[in-house]
């Protein structure tokens, strides 16, 4: 189920108000605690607000599950995201009030660092989710991936076509830029939507980022010919650049999806060990102090 753009006001941003309640409640009672020993997390305090924290952290770890796993009844996608949203936010209040200011070197600062990873990353991927698919069907206009690389192989074929009585030199510069067009590359290049593609210019292998190389040179050649030659060459031009604009389209599209997983890899990852650094944390509260 998609993400609507109204999830930060879901029902009348019903969560937002609870996280507000949570975060106001924990620094008032951090406000006017008056402990013994300085503030951390093994006063009274510091424990209500560690099992708070602790809970919430167990609870939004459950909505990866919950989204791919939905359940009539149990709530809407849109609201399980917006309290994700405003309790993961609330949850870094808390948990920062729990450990008193109090860090160091040790299990403890660690899962709290996590958690702080795990929520701002939590943070961008929910601003990703929300805006890449918008604009990856901005990109391609509703068509898919696979429907772009088809797109490109017609026009590569019109441009063969087309080039069957072009001067020898254009038709040379087309044929060199289909051949060594390069789309994807290795993870990074995706990652960076870099462009690997070459073309043989005046007997020398050149880079072609963007085309643009290729279709400068036809651009220039434009004010040489005339008449019927400089008709066909137009022509020619347009329907590379029709072919440069997808090449774009499937480049960023790329990039977009390069970047989820990219936050796959650090998200989820992430999370398990802050789980398991939450773990240690408690254990060695109870079992040490």
């Amino acid at each position: 189920m998609a993400l609507h753009t109204s999830f930060l006001t879901h029902a009348r941003g019903r969560y937002l108000w609870v996280a507000i309640l949570v975060a106001l409640g924990s620094g008032i009672a951090y406000l006017v605690n008056d402990p013994v020993e300085p503030a951390n997390g093994g006063t009274p305090l510091g424990y209500t607000l560690g099992t708070v924290g602790a809970l919430l952290i167990l609870w939004l770890a459950y909505l990866g599950k919950r989204k791919r796993n939905f359940v009539r009844g149990w709530g809407t996608v849109r609201g399980w995201v917006s309290a994700h949203v405003y309790l993961g936010t609330a949850l870094l209040i808390v948990a920062t009030l729990h450990t008193g200011f109090q860090f160091g070197m040790n299990i403890h600062t660690l899962a709290y660092v996590l958690m702080v990873l795990v929520i701002l990353s939590g943070i961008f991927g929910v601003f990703a989710y929300r805006a890449y698919p918008s604009a990856r069907n901005d990109l391609k206009k509703q068509n898919s991936l696979d429907d772009l690389f088809h797109q490109i192989e017609d026009l590569d074929a019109q441009l063969t076509r087309m080039i069957a009585n072009s001067p020898e030199d254009i038709s040379r510069i087309i044929k060199s830029s289909i051949n060594r067009t390069e789309v994807g590359g290795g993870f990074f290049d995706q990652l960076l939507a870099r462009d690997n593609s070459v073309v043989e210019l005046e007997g020398i292998v050149r880079k072609n980022i963007k085309q643009e190389l290729a279709l400068d040179y036809l651009l220039s050649r434009s004010k040489d010919l005339k008449g019927e030659e400089l008709t066909a060459l137009n022509d020619l031009i347009r329907v590379f650049n029709s072919r440069k604009s997808l090449l774009d389209a499937v480049r960023n599209d790329i990039k977009m999806l390069a970047i989820l997983q990219v936050w796959l890899y650090i998200h989820v990852p992430t999370t398990f060990a802050l789980i398991s650094a939450l773990i240690a944390h408690i254990f060695s509260v109870f079992v040490y102090w």
